[in-house]
């Protein structure tokens, strides 16, 4: 039956974690072992007597996205990439979870919770270490950095690790998880942005801008206003006693996006005739035809198998086509494993958000 092997690395953090269904007794059990690799695992059962085929592999398929959310990857993708000189650098970054619109004006009104915008960029960590700066992508793989960035850094006396949003050659900097030696991914998130800023305000670095945070009701309120009238792409929303916490939060957290407009990722399925590529998702591990998008002249059109986002206005839940397509370009720190329709917004919950 299926089974699945995942890793995680961070630091000193070395984890396995195995999950698998196995038939027993005209059902199936969902069984899983975890701990440290190379040491003897914890084993244990997610189901406590045999269950229907359908019933156990939406606890495996359950148990699978949580792990991955929280940073676990498939054997295969623990090792360098091959033909690329991405290597992995054991830090991952903290992805947020969706809110939906009808909690916005709780976390305006909340004293406790800071609400920043949400850049339209490709999530990228600085690094500095001695005469060392590197890139570090949302899959915690290093990156090349622009000249500008690694300059920049440079000049600043100490090391850090900074976390931020990247368009174009700037880094809209958000958060801070080392101060030369000191790790502060524990502490409140309101001192981690003090010593932000505190940072930024020791170097000269017209290419890292600091990305700005609203504390009371009516600086969010008319921040929010003024976002959504500029086509921004969403907010932010972090509770100021939060920690730097790695990976996606399998519900909910401290941490909160919402945006203005749907995006997804996708993988290209084959290219079409006029600058058109299919799409499709994958749904409980099968295909699924996910619609058309028309490549701008200003991309090269993607290959089949290439992970690319867009942009869309809702999907309808029949066929699970995007509505009003809009090509943003490839994806190449996504895996296609994350390209499900479990990021799919349909027509009638978008339609229900907007009344």
């Amino acid at each position: 039956m299926e089974s699945i092997t995942l890793y995680f690395r961070e630091g000193p953090s070395d984890k396995v974690y195995q999950a698998s269904i196995k038939p027993k007794d005209g059902g199936f059990m969902v069984h899983f072992a975890y701990g440290r690799r190379g040491a003897t695992l914890s084993t244990g059962s997610k189901t406590q007597q045999p269950v229907e085929y359908q019933i156990a592999k939406g606890i495996y398929d359950k148990l699978i996205k949580e792990k991955t959310a929280k940073g676990y990857c498939p054997a295969e993708t623990t090792a360098p990439l091959q033909h690329t000189d991405k290597i992995r650098s054991g830090i991952l970054p903290q992805l947020l979870n969706p809110v939906e619109s009808h909690e916005l004006e709780k976390l305006i009104h909340d004293p406790a919770c800071w609400m920043q915008e949400k850049k339209d960029g490709r999530r990228l960590l600085i690094h500095k270490q001695g005469d060392t700066v590197t890139g570090i992508n949302r899959l915690g793989l290093t990156v090349a950095l622009p000249p500008s960035l690694i300059e920049e850094a440079s000049a600043c006396a100490g090391d850090f690790l900074m976390d931020g949003e990247a368009i174009g050659d700037t880094l809209h900097a958000f958060d801070l998880l080392f101060i030369d030696d000191d790790d502060i991914r524990g502490r409140r998130c309101g001192e981690r942005y003090l010593h932000l800023m505190n940072l930024l305000g020791s170097f000269q670095h017209p290419h890292i801008e600091l990305v700005p945070s609203q504390f009371t009701t009516a600086q969010k309120q008319c921040c929010y206003h003024e976002l959504k009238q500029r086509h921004a792409e969403g907010v932010v929303f972090k509770h100021s006693d939060a920690p730097y916490i790695s990976g996606r939060p399998s519900a909910g957290g401290t941490q909160l996006k919402y945006k203005f407009y749907e995006t997804a990722s996708f993988i290209v399925a084959k290219a079409n005739d006029k600058r058109s590529v299919s799409l499709i998702l994958f749904e409980n591990a099968k295909a699924r035809p996910a619609g058309n998008v028309t490549i701008p002249p200003n991309h090269d059109v993607p290959s089949p198998g290439a992970v690319v986002e867009c942009r869309y206005l809702y999907a309808f839940k029949e066929s699970g086509s995007i509505y009003q397509p809009v090509y943003l370009g490839p994806r190449d720190d996504i895996r296609s494993a994350e390209c499900t329709t479990a990021q799919l917004k349909y027509k009638a919950e978008v339609m229900q958000a907007a009344a």
